[in-house]
């Protein structure tokens, strides 16, 4: 395990397979067939019809989803000109954002060329084999020009996203801001620090959207760029003020708006006490502010602040816009980025935090539901609203300004296509992750001396994603983590048989027999239970000493069942609970329960699973289309468990006929909907894709999951427990450390929202 951030980033980049991305086939390749359609002789009729009609490139080959990540090196993040081959890592990253965020598929390409010209003439050569071209980390002003020429010689989106993507961004935020502190943008006070390819940019968006060019000041290291000064390059002239101030600080007095992408500290509390009335404060300079957000909140109270960290509010972050503004371009095969395009794009993305938040994006900020105001002008980078959101309006603004070839009619079909793409890969679990880091809890690791749980506590913490409680013998974790190399500190360890826990055991004992005493508990055999580590953890969480509960490495899950139903015991509503498994893979994203809990379930069990079932669903931020599994269809089979199938059907048809659910019908079925609906078109899932999957027993679901996994293609996520009162969260002897840090993730989660949930049925 890394010690240091230094460490942990080489070992990321270079463990496996070096890099970050690679090349996967789309097309069958195991005969010599498929070899034969793939390369000779098959591949020259594709070629023959591109050759006839280029257009065609987009039919036969990935050029349609397909970008370009380029760049020269001169610019690279905060390290400067630090050369072509060393800005690699960083290329390669944006690729990962490109795919991980909108699908798109990345080519990175470092050109070791610094004239302008012949890196101009490079990237044409090769523009032939994109369907856009994202220009990174080149140095003003020579990025100005050459993405000018770019956008002016090829037929196919190029944008330069240090310029534009944070313009985009700020944009959407600025328009929020300004509606809520009731100012018109063409008469706010503008004054902007730093002068590079960003600042330029943010700079005539604003303008584009009503700034008046006479109302903005524009400062650079030798302070206000004023039409006095004989330095200026063609770029800055553009924004010499006529203005008789020459200091930050002097254009400071009256302003409305502060616009930072320059260094750090620049920007001191007088001179934001010296703005006008609900100043707006956007200090975008990274990885430090131009002023701190604490110094900007103790400047004054009517204060909006906008930062580019994730650790405040507002934060101003490029992947809210790149990879969705390429994604519309690409879709309607735009032959450009263009300001239209542009404008749409900000008007979506601030469109979107008026909208009602789903409780998965709101988990990640406390308890309290996130809404328009002065700490949430912009939405969250983890909202999974943005890809259709954004994208739709940026195909929309291609098509209606003239620069689309191809043309989208259904955008109802065109939204169900992208959310299809959420499912790519581990979407869910990297908006948990980020969630959790927003608020972690104290997680309690009932194996503390197992390797695998043992990793996954340090990796937990290491991450922000929690806090964590170990239980075992505090030696034997001790020389486990010498011997592994992992570092304990700052890691809580409760040796649960020790003396000095004996207070405790004592007091959960008599917390548990009076709370069981109807049941037949005594206090004496309460007592003996609490020197096992399941009851003693459980008890850590119900009574608030913790917050949620991992455990399973070692125990069979069927006794932890029983004692979390003793201990913790079952959500009112409900008279059992379950497990639910989150399956992430190329054909999108489906929910399959129950995995874990019920073994040969009643139909009372079933009616309560689905319900649990769907909850989750919507809380995971999905519409839930149910198909309850059997291995008959629709009362073909009068027997066995497809009648409690069956009769669980007509319950949900009766008492929730608002809910999207049918069967009992066979898995090819479920996931199939053309033969579905051409041979049962009375099913509720008439022209539906399913995304949720209910078992009829536990054989069948565990089954089902397991194979899935060991099958590969797609990412699990669970088991996620269903109905408990309190988190607690359950691993198996199988469980690998990167499936117990998502249990934990998961955990954190459910932690923070169970409060807001647990007692709400469906």
């Amino acid at each position: 395990m890394a010690k240091s951030i230094k460490d942990a980033a080489l070992e990321y980049h270079s463990e496996g397979k070096p890099g970050k991305i690679e090349v996967v086939p789309t097309k069958p390749h195991s005969t010599q067939r498929d070899l034969s359609l793939a390369y000779s002789p098959g591949v020259a009729e594709p070629c023959l019809e591109i050759e006839k009609d280029a257009e065609t490139a987009y039919d036969y080959t990935a050029k349609g989803n397909l970008v370009a990540v380029i760049s020269n090196g001169t610019a690279v993040l905060g390290l400067g000109d630090i050369g072509a081959l060393a800005g690699k890592p960083v290329m390669e990253g944006k690729g990962l954002l490109f795919k991980i965020f909108a699908g798109i598929d990345v080519f990175d390409i470092e050109v070791n060329e610094k004239d302008p010209e012949k890196f101009i003439q490079a990237v044409k050569a090769i523009a032939p084999t994109f369907g856009g071209i994202n220009l990174e980390d080149i140095k003003a002003p020579e990025c100005f020009e050459i993405e000018k020429r770019l956008k002016a010689e090829l037929d196919i989106p190029v944008m330069h996203d240090d310029q534009h993507g944070t313009a985009i961004i700020s944009s959407a935020g600025l328009i929020n801001a300004l509606e809520l502190t009731g100012k018109k943008i063409e008469e706010v006070q503008i004054v902007v620090n730093g002068a590079g390819a960003s600042a330029s940019s943010c700079t005539k968006l604003y303008i584009a959207l009503g700034a008046k060019k006479e109302n903005i000041v524009m400062c650079d290291s030798k302070g206000v760029i004023s039409v006095r000064r004989t330095d200026l390059n063609e770029s800055k002239k553009f924004f010499a003020t006529e203005k008789n101030v020459d200091t930050l600080e002097e254009a400071m007095e009256g302003a409305d708006v502060f616009l930072g992408l320059s260094v750090a500290d620049v920007l001191t509390v007088d001179m934001v006490r010296k703005m006008n009335d609900h100043p707006i404060v956007f200090a975008l300079a990274n990885p430090n502010p131009e002023i701190s957000f604490e110094n900007a909140k103790a400047s004054r109270e009517d204060l909006i602040y906008a930062t580019g960290r994730s650790d405040y509010p507002n934060q101003i972050n490029n992947v809210l816009g790149f990879p969705y503004i390429f994604r519309g371009a690409l879709d309607v095969r735009a032959t450009s980025i263009n300001e239209e395009m542009k404008l749409a794009a900000v008007k979506a993305i601030a469109s979107l935090v008026k909208e009602p938040v789903p409780d998965v994006v709101n988990a990640a900020y406390g308890l309290s539901r996130l809404s328009f105001g002065k700490e949430y002008i912009i939405p969250k980078p983890m909202d999974p609203r943005l890809l259709t959101v954004v994208s739709t309006a940026v195909a929309k603004a291609a098509i209606e300004s003239g620069v689309a070839r191809r043309k989208i009619t259904d955008w109802n079909e065109y939204a169900i296509k992208l959310n299809d793409l959420m499912g790519y890969d581990n979407k869910l679990i990297r908006r948990f992750t980020e969630m959790a880091k927003q608020n972690p809890k104290r997680v309690v690791f009932a194996e503390g001396s197992h390797e695998n749980m043992l990793k996954a506590a340090v990796t937990a913490k290491s991450e922000g994603i929690c806090h964590p409680i170990l239980l075992g013998n505090d030696e034997r974790i001790q020389k486990l983590a010498d011997e592994l190399q992992l570092d304990l500190d700052g890691i809580e360890i409760v040796n649960l048989r020790h003396d000095r826990e004996e207070e405790r055991r004592s007091r959960y004992a008599e917390i548990l027999s009076k709370k069981r005493a109807r049941e037949g508990a005594t206090y004496d055999e309460a007592k003996d239970k609490m020197v096992e580590r399941n009851y003693f953890g459980m008890m850590m969480v119900e009574t608030g000493d913790a917050d949620a509960f991992i455990t399973g490495v070692y125990t069979k899950y069927s006794n932890t069942i029983k004692v979390a139903k003793e201990v913790i015991g079952i959500q009112e509503g409900y008279n059992h609970f379950g497990a639910l498994h989150i399956m992430t893979g190329k054909k999108g994203t489906m929910f399959l329960a129950d995995t874990l809990i019920n073994r040969h379930p009643s139909t009372e069990t079933l009616i309560d699973v689905v319900r649990l079932t769907h909850h989750a669903v919507n809380f995971f931020a999905y519409n839930p289309v149910m198909a309850m599994l059997s291995y008959s269809n629709f009362g073909a089979d009068t027997s066995g468990s497809p009648v409690k199938v069956h009769d669980v059907i007509k319950h949900m048809h009766e008492k929730y006929p608002d809910m999207v659910i049918d069967g009992e019908m066979q898995a090819n079925f479920a996931l199939d909907k053309n033969i579905r609906d051409a041979k049962y078109p009375f099913s509720k899932l008439n022209e539906k894709d399913v995304n949720t999957l209910i078992f009829p027993n536990l054989n069948s679901a565990n089954i089902t999951q397991k194979l899935l996994q060991e099958m590969g293609g797609a990412e699990m996520i669970g088991p996620i427990q269903m109905g408990l009162n309190k988190p607690i969260h359950f691993t198996d002897i199988e469980s690998s450390v990167r499936d117990i840090v998502n249990i934990t993730t998961v955990a954190v989660i459910d932690a923070i929202v169970q409060e807001k949930i647990k007692n709400e049925i469906v």
